[in-house]
């Protein structure tokens, strides 16, 4: 890295500026990645700058008459000399073979540039401690010259439209939910699980992980609430359908499934707000060093991270557009859950308008899917999955669910199959057995009181 960052000095930089000034197309192609600080002397500074301002008022190359106009309100004799000396330099170069070679070198020039500014204006953020601020400074750094494509020309990129449109997805282990988002959730994408507290969304991200690894995929699962342990104990019920409270007694049989598992997990924890979506960046570059690139992330819960340190609601915006950016660059789906509020727990379906502290996490994310669970859910062991937001089809639909939060099977269906409408019996008879425990401890409330009348009519008898 040292060798290129130091490979682009005064002759590479003067040969940029002979390609700005004779070739059009390499301007209109440079210009929205080129910045002028990109060039160590201020003369060289001040030919880019007039350069590119010129070419975004005119849309055009500035001629040496152009220059010669420009350079005369100069009022620094110093700096006049320099610049003159510097474009004379520059149209020395204009018949020159490599000129070819400079243009395909100065993406990279920006990139390299921009590296080493980044690399030196981080000296300041490291005395401070400001380590989320260094990785932001080096990831827009990086990004640099990234960008050589137009996009996508509907006239000519026919065929490419066919091709690029296809959906990269990872599948859920819910065929009602595949077949909703026509696969599962793709590349870039962001979904997101909302339930109150304690209902069951942390189990139901690890159903999506484990079916995953059990696909073969790489699966790194982000905890800010959970012990890493703990949560590996939890992805062990979920692959093996054993209860959290008597996985000791399993211990060997547990290990000889796990063995048959091509897919990899990896489970981080941080404590509840230490750690922002710049801290997964760098985490998940680690495990990409290692050769461990995840093709899911799971963040348990995004509502849980550290954010900008604005008012809440904006706040959490930010976080779960940041989600949605880290999933687009690395391209890769990221699930994550949120809060719903409390006025959440006794309604029969989740809506929108019951997302904790902010509906911008609905706009931002891809699909959202809400759990709700009553008394009587509990009791049966059902809930109702709502889908709130879907990009790939339609919304709006309410799915029966099967729970069991003792060793995290977690399988929804649609209304109309045959495992919705058992489903929606068990639903039914957890209503009536809801019923049934509210009448007996009526009947023994009433009976407890009728006691204490009787009771207190026979005071004074002896």
């Amino acid at each position: 890295m040292t060798d290129r960052l130091s490979s682009y000095g005064y002759a590479f930089q003067i040969k940029v500026i002979t390609g700005l000034l004779v070739d059009k197309s390499f301007l209109q192609q440079i210009s929205d990645i080129l910045s002028p600080k990109y060039f160590e002397s201020d003369a060289n500074n001040w030919i880019v700058s007039t350069i590119l301002d010129y070419q975004r008022e005119y849309n055009a190359s500035p001629t040496l008459e152009v220059m010669k106009v420009k350079l005369e309100k100069v009022e620094q004799d110093v700096l006049k000399d320099q610049v003159v000396a510097h474009l004379k330099d520059a149209w020395k170069y204009t018949e020159s073979s490599d000129l070819p070679y400079i243009k395909d070198q100065a993406m990279d020039f920006c990139k390299n540039q921009e590296i080493k500014k980044a690399i030196l204006g981080s000296v300041e953020l490291l005395k401070n401690g400001d380590y989320d601020g260094i990785k932001a400074t080096v990831d827009n750094a990086l990004k640099a010259g990234a960008d050589k494509d137009i996009g996508h020309d509907y006239m000519v990129d026919i065929d490419a439209r066919y091709t690029d449109a296809v959906r990269f997805v990872q599948p859920t282990p819910w065929d009602v939910i595949n077949e909703l988002t026509d696969g599962g959730l793709g590349k870039g994408e962001l979904g997101v699980m909302v339930a109150p507290a304690g209902i069951g969304k942390s189990w139901a991200l690890m159903n999506v992980g484990a079916h995953l690894i059990k696909q073969g995929k790489t699966v790194v699962h982000y905890t800010l609430e959970l012990n890493e342990a703990y949560v590996g104990l939890r992805y062990d019920s979920v692959i093996t359908g054993i209860a959290n409270q008597n996985l000791k007694h399993y211990q060997e049989d547990i290990k000889e499934t796990l063995s048959k598992i091509k897919g990899e997990l990896i489970i981080k924890h941080y404590p509840t707000k230490s750690v922002g979506v710049m801290g997964i960046r760098a985490h998940i570059e680690k495990c990409i060093m290692q050769d461990k690139k995840p093709d899911v992330i799971i963040v348990d819960y995004a509502d849980l991270l550290r954010g900008h340190g604005q008012e809440k609601r904006h706040e959490l915006e930010g976080i779960y557009e940041d989600l949605r950016g880290m999933a687009g660059e690395y391209d890769i789906p990221v699930w994550t859950a949120s809060q719903a509020n409390r006025s959440a727990l006794e309604e029969d379906v989740i809506d929108a308008s019951k997302i904790s502290e902010s509906y911008g996490k609905v706009m931002v994310a891809d699909f959202v899917l809400s759990l709700s669970r009553k008394v009587q859910d509990k009791l049966a062991g059902t809930g109702r999955w709502h889908v709130i937001k879907n990009r790939f089809g339609p919304d709006g639909i309410t799915l029966p669910s099967k729970m069991n939060t003792s060793n995290g099977q977690f399988h929804i269906y649609a209304e109309t199959s045959i495992g919705g409408k058992d489903t929606q019996k068990q639903m039914d008879g957890g209503n009536e057995l809801t019923r049934k425990l509210l009448a007996r401890k009526y009947q023994e409330i009433s009976h407890n009181a009728s006691m204490v009348d009787k009771g207190s009519m026979l005071d004074g008898f002896e």
